[in-house]
């Protein structure tokens, strides 16, 4: 299940985190600008980052194993978490930095890096349009997780270039207070930064936690099983993200009368009825239960069973369970 077009990008990511590092931290040291200096530092982060949601995306394109059945994607979540953490941290960095600078006399500005900083803006924003356009497509959580970071690249060079934008009029018409408009972009950024960590270690949780997929896509799953010929009801649906790939779960009621080679095909059915619509689906799990005449064609509210169950002891445990 490797994707060629999401370890490109995430390759091209880091790739460019390096180069940008490399010219913000030399023409920072070359020009004292302190604000590239910042940012150069807050880039090297991202080579971290990079370089994490690579590693996690090659790890979960493992196929599946005996000790992981389920594969390996959730490996591409835990990845996601780490770069939301190394963006939380960035932004405390950029938070720390843009309030001490209000403290202090501001530093010459200079055209050089005022480029610097509009090159970094316009290549980060096209990196981050770039990846999250396949990370979407692919529903590659890591590339999505990179293509957030390059979004806080972009606030922390449009904060950058601001400021160093600021100073220079500052300095060619006198107004020295303008040079305080970097730290105080500076410190709207963090909070920006720290709002997008926020969010990506939310949805990380969700998915780890085996949170149901969105409504939405509920309700694709629920039609297109419903559309399957003998289908009288939905008992339960359950549907989880597991990293770039969906795992369905589904009791569905059939006829009673019907012979285990039609249940199977029925099976079969809602399996291929919502593959060939989902590329991000993996595998469905179709149990079938007996549905009597005098049972209702309806779809069961969330956490119920069906109203008629066959049950078997449980061997391992002396109880019974539904089958």
């Amino acid at each position: 299940m490797e994707n060629p077009a999401s370890l490109k990008a995430v390759w091209i990511s880091l790739i460019s985190n390096l180069l940008l590092t490399a010219i913000k931290l030399i023409v920072g040291f070359l020009f004292r600008s302190q604000v590239l200096i910042a940012d150069g530092v807050h880039n090297a982060g991202d080579v971290i980052a990079s370089a994490t949601a690579y590693s996690s995306m090659r790890i979960s394109n493992r196929p599946a194993d005996e000790e992981h059945p389920y594969g390996h994607g959730k490996a591409e979540v835990l990845g996601s978490g780490m770069v939301a953490i190394i963006l939380g941290l960035a932004a405390i960095f950029i938070g720390y930095h843009a309030i001490t600078a209000l403290f202090e006399p501001p530093g010459e500005m200079h055209i050089i890096a005022l480029a610097a900083a509009l090159v970094s803006l316009i290549w980060k924003q096209i990196l981050y349009i770039y990846t999250i356009r396949i990370g979407k497509r692919t529903n590659s959580k890591g590339l999505i997780a990179t293509a957030y970071d390059h979004l806080a690249d972009v606030y922390a060079s449009l904060a950058a270039t601001v400021g160093i934008g600021l100073g220079l009029l500052g300095e060619s018409f006198q107004f020295s207070y303008l040079a305080y408009g970097d730290p105080i972009a500076g410190i709207i950024v963090s909070l920006l930064v720290l709002k997008l960590a926020y969010e990506m270690v939310r949805e990380a949780i969700d998915i780890l936690m085996e949170k149901n997929v969105s409504p939405e896509k509920m309700a694709l799953y629920t039609s297109e099983i419903l559309s399957v010929d003998n289908v009288k009801r939905i008992d339960r649906l359950r549907a989880r993200e597991h990293g770039h790939y969906i795992l369905i779960a589904a009791r569905v009621s059939v006829p009673a009368e019907l012979t285990i080679q039609q249940g199977h095909n029925i099976s079969r059915l809602i399996k291929s009825n919502i593959m060939n619509r989902h590329e991000d689906v993996l595998e469905v799990l179709v149990h079938l239960n007996p549905w009597y005449p005098e049972d209702s064609e309806t779809i069961q509210p969330p956490g119920k069973e069906a109203n008629r169950h066959h049950h078997v002891k449980d061997l391992a445990s002396g109880t019974n369970r539904d089958i």
